[in-house]
Protein backbone atom coordinates (compact mmCIF):
# COMPACT_ATOMS: atom_id res chain seq x y z
CA UNK A 1 0.00 0.00 0.00
CA UNK A 2 1.49 3.26 -0.86
CA UNK A 3 0.80 6.35 0.50
CA UNK A 4 -1.47 7.67 -2.19
CA UNK A 5 -3.59 4.16 -1.47
CA UNK A 6 -3.57 5.29 2.13
CA UNK A 7 -5.12 8.75 1.81
CA UNK A 8 -8.00 7.16 -0.53
CA UNK A 9 -8.48 4.37 2.11
CA UNK A 10 -8.69 7.21 4.71
CA UNK A 11 -10.83 9.57 2.92
CA UNK A 12 -13.12 7.00 1.75
CA UNK A 13 -13.39 5.43 5.29
CA UNK A 14 -13.73 8.65 7.20
CA UNK A 15 -15.85 10.62 4.85
CA UNK A 16 -13.39 13.22 3.87
CA UNK A 17 -12.53 14.72 0.59
CA UNK A 18 -9.12 13.26 -0.83
CA UNK A 19 -7.33 16.90 -0.54
CA UNK A 20 -8.29 16.76 3.47
CA UNK A 21 -7.25 12.90 4.10
CA UNK A 22 -3.85 13.67 2.51
CA UNK A 23 -3.33 16.74 5.00
CA UNK A 24 -4.75 14.50 7.94
CA UNK A 25 -2.20 11.66 6.95
CA UNK A 26 0.44 14.12 6.41
CA UNK A 27 0.28 15.89 9.52
CA UNK A 28 -0.03 12.56 11.18
CA UNK A 29 3.42 11.15 9.43
CA UNK A 30 5.31 14.52 10.19
CA UNK A 31 3.98 14.90 13.84
CA UNK A 32 5.72 11.23 14.10
CA UNK A 33 8.70 12.04 12.10
CA UNK A 34 9.52 15.11 14.32
CA UNK A 35 8.89 13.11 18.20
CA UNK A 36 11.71 10.67 16.33
CA UNK A 37 13.52 13.40 15.61
CA UNK A 38 13.66 15.39 19.13
CA UNK A 39 14.39 11.80 20.74
CA UNK A 40 10.56 11.16 22.16
CA UNK A 41 8.91 7.85 22.05
CA UNK A 42 5.63 7.70 20.01
CA UNK A 43 3.21 5.07 21.50
CA UNK A 44 -0.31 4.06 19.76
CA UNK A 45 -2.17 2.08 21.72
CA UNK A 46 -3.14 -1.42 20.62
CA UNK A 47 -1.43 -0.40 17.69
CA UNK A 48 2.31 -0.13 18.36
CA UNK A 49 5.48 2.06 18.98
CA UNK A 50 8.04 4.39 17.46
CA UNK A 51 11.26 4.46 19.00
CA UNK A 52 14.49 5.58 18.52
CA UNK A 53 17.84 3.31 18.87
CA UNK A 54 20.92 3.69 19.61
CA UNK A 55 23.80 2.60 17.54
CA UNK A 56 27.20 2.15 18.63
CA UNK A 57 30.42 2.72 16.28
CA UNK A 58 31.49 -0.75 15.64
CA UNK A 59 34.36 -2.27 13.05
CA UNK A 60 33.32 -3.53 10.01
CA UNK A 61 35.02 -4.93 6.94
CA UNK A 62 34.93 -3.67 2.99
CA UNK A 63 33.43 -6.66 1.19
CA UNK A 64 35.30 -5.91 -2.37
CA UNK A 65 38.75 -5.27 -0.63
CA UNK A 66 38.18 -6.83 2.81
CA UNK A 67 39.65 -4.09 4.37
CA UNK A 68 38.71 -2.99 8.23
CA UNK A 69 36.84 0.14 8.12
CA UNK A 70 35.26 1.79 10.86
CA UNK A 71 31.37 2.16 10.92
CA UNK A 72 30.27 5.58 12.60
CA UNK A 73 27.12 5.49 15.19
CA UNK A 74 23.71 6.20 14.02
CA UNK A 75 20.40 6.69 15.70
CA UNK A 76 17.76 4.85 13.46
CA UNK A 77 13.86 4.57 13.70
CA UNK A 78 12.17 1.72 15.33
CA UNK A 79 8.67 -0.22 15.34
CA UNK A 80 7.08 -2.32 18.27
CA UNK A 81 3.87 -4.11 17.01
CA UNK A 82 0.99 -4.03 19.53
CA UNK A 83 -0.99 -6.69 20.58
CA UNK A 84 -4.21 -5.92 18.72
CA UNK A 85 -1.86 -5.10 15.67
CA UNK A 86 -0.12 -8.50 16.09
CA UNK A 87 -3.50 -10.59 16.04
CA UNK A 88 -5.26 -8.81 13.43
CA UNK A 89 -2.46 -10.09 11.75
CA UNK A 90 -2.12 -13.40 12.73
CA UNK A 91 -6.01 -14.46 11.87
Amino acid sequence: MTKADLVAKVAADAGLTKKDADKAVSAVLDSITAALADGDKVALVGFGTFETHKRSARKGLNPRTKEPIKIPATVAPTFKAGKALKEAVAK
